[in-house]
């Protein structure tokens, strides 16, 4: 038994009549144009290879078309195409992904200073209580869209001294209530001065005495001291010494 050509329904005045003004004016999108010429085309009586042939496409697509038009009208029309696999995270997570990348590695125990996509893809995966599984591209543009970037940070020294904020909080108050009296001292270990570069290619500029590191076996040590200009009265000064 030979099946029956697929074709469609019997249209009504007004599906005739929007068929016609979409095809007529071809302004409407690209996708609307060819599904109205696909109906127009088979209610005019034509087979299925004729059409396919006819809008340069597919004959399963044109059996899919008029298909749809049968069972929903001229909402086949405009296609309601999945957006590709369903999002594995929630916005929750998101914001979850983005507070972890800004914060600090060494407060969640990880033994380095700063994050890396590899080191925060790895770190999500095993969080205790919300796992988040990203890949490391998908992590990449997820931290670009909220304007994150991984920048190598500079080394320091943290203070071990528990006592530590307490001084701060000591010098602060000192340097607010006694400003004229104060003398600021800063401490480095050793340090050898050089030839600054000279700007714009020029070559470098050459001092007449360049400092040299001591070879002294305990080290040198260099304090440097601000006077203010209210103490000394003759502005500001800065004194250097060595102590050996």
């Amino acid at each position: 038994m030979v099946a029956e050509p697929v074709r469609v329904r019997r249209l009504t005045d007004q599906e005739a009549q929007k068929l016609q003004q979409i095809v007529r004016r071809g302004s409407t999108g690209s996708v609307r144009y060819r599904r109205a010429m696909m109906l127009l085309a088979s209610a005019g009586g034509n087979r299925v290879p004729v059409i396919a042939k006819l809008v340069q496409a597919d004959e399963a697509t044109v059996r899919d078309v008029i298909h749809r038009f049968n069972e929903i009208g001229l909402a086949c029309l405009d296609p309601r195409w999945a957006g590709g696999r369903p999002r594995l995270l929630s916005p929750d997570d998101e914001d979850f992904v983005v507070q972890t990348a800004t914060t600090r590695p060494t407060k969640f125990g990880q033994p380095f200073t700063r994050w890396s996509i590899r080191k925060l893809a790895a770190y999500l995966r095993k969080v205790h209580g919300r796992v988040i599984r990203i890949g490391r591209e998908a992590l990449r543009c997820l931290l670009a869209r909220r304007g994150i970037t991984f920048q190598r940070t500079k080394t320091w020294k943290e203070s071990p001294d528990p006592e530590r904020d307490a001084k701060l909080d000591r010098i602060e108050e000192v340097l607010e209530r006694f400003a004229d009296r104060v003398f600021a001292f800063d401490e480095f270990g050793r340090s050898a001065s050089a030839p600054p570069p000279g700007p714009a290619g020029l070559p470098p500029v050459t001092p007449s005495a360049i400092t040299r590191p001591t070879t002294a076996p305990t080290g040198c040590g260099t304090s440097t001291a601000a006077i203010p200009s209210a103490t000394t009265g003759c502005g500001a000064s800065t004194a250097a010494r060595t102590v050996r």
